[in-house]
């Protein structure tokens, strides 16, 4: 068998403009996946409609092609894909690995909202549909920054939900999806979702699906140790200087800034870029500016 072409992905939620948290992701991902001669997916996650932001999604595509990070097939756009989960959904149920959920917060508030069991009240017009994690369902894996990973999902989450009582597609039942179907092998994103990894290796081998390797990038933090994007301080990033912020970007990501000084252009900076990359240099925590 040959190995799959390697492949990453940027996947932005359409909530507003992009942050340099979210760019630094974005450059990382672009990086690892040009650097292996691989191809880069984007995704819009518009899957939660009432955080939508009207307009945040063209915008942040215009912030990547203004830094020319430009993506590999068409994107996906999440807000589109309810077949698809649908489908996974179906097999899931079916085989009883999920199951329809009548409780609320409220009810599950007593057990620090982690769901063992149903202890709902009442029923609900409209259920979640949660996925079954039985005792000892741990979950190892090796993080391509942080090494070795540990999680009892069971004890630390619980049944986690899949289809929301509004009827939104929860994140990891979508992300797990889009990731098989664009055929990602590398999934590189920030540290805050490295505990949502092991819910999704438990639906991948749960589905029959491909599990990437994962990178956690580290966070970008204000003085008060808040992740950037949230931080009142916090400013869009400036594209109309993309090769200042990409140098910037560069050292954050723990790169030898003397490898594009002789750059001039935005093709001749990526293209040095991609060939000095070096994914050893990647740094392991997260970094106050």
């Amino acid at each position: 068998m040959t190995s799959p072409t390697p492949c990453g992905r940027f996947a932005p939620s359409p909530t507003g403009l992009l942050h340099p948290g979210s760019l630094l992701a974005a450059f990382g991902s672009w990086l690892l996946a040009r650097h292996h001669d691989g191809l880069w997916r984007l995704r819009i996650e518009d899957v939660d409609p009432p955080r939508t932001v009207p307009g945040a999604a063209q915008s942040q595509l215009q912030t990547l092609a203004a830094f020319g990070l430009i993506h590999d097939g068409p994107i996906f756009w999440q807000s589109s894909r309810g077949e698809a989960y649908q489908a996974a959904l179906d097999v899931l149920l079916a085989s009883d690995l999920a199951f329809v959920c009548h409780c609320s917060r409220s009810d599950l508030a007593a057990n620090g909202g982690i769901h063992h069991r149903c202890v709902a009240r009442q029923l609900r017009p409209d259920p979640a549909v949660r996925f079954r994690v039985p005792p000892g369902s741990v979950v190892t894996f090796d993080d391509g920054l942080r090494g070795p990973q540990r999680q009892d999902v069971h004890a630390e989450v619980g049944d986690f939900v899949l289809r929301r009582a509004d009827g939104c597609w929860a994140y990891q039942l979508a992300v797990v999806v889009d990731d098989a179907e664009q055929g990602v092998t590398e999934v590189v994103r920030g540290a805050d979702l490295l505990d949502s990894t092991a819910r999704q290796i438990l639906l991948q081998q749960a589905l029959g699906l491909p599990v990437p390797r994962y990178w956690h990038l580290p966070l970008l933090l204000d003085a008060p140790g808040h992740k950037l994007s949230k931080s009142l301080a916090a400013s869009p990033v400036d594209s109309t200087q993309p090769l200042p912020v990409l140098r910037q970007l560069w050292q954050l990501l723990g790169q030898d800034l003397a490898a594009l000084e002789s750059t001039h252009d935005l093709d001749t900076l990526l293209a040095a870029a991609r060939n000095a990359f070096d994914p050893a240099r990647l740094p392991r925590s997260d970094i106050l500016i």
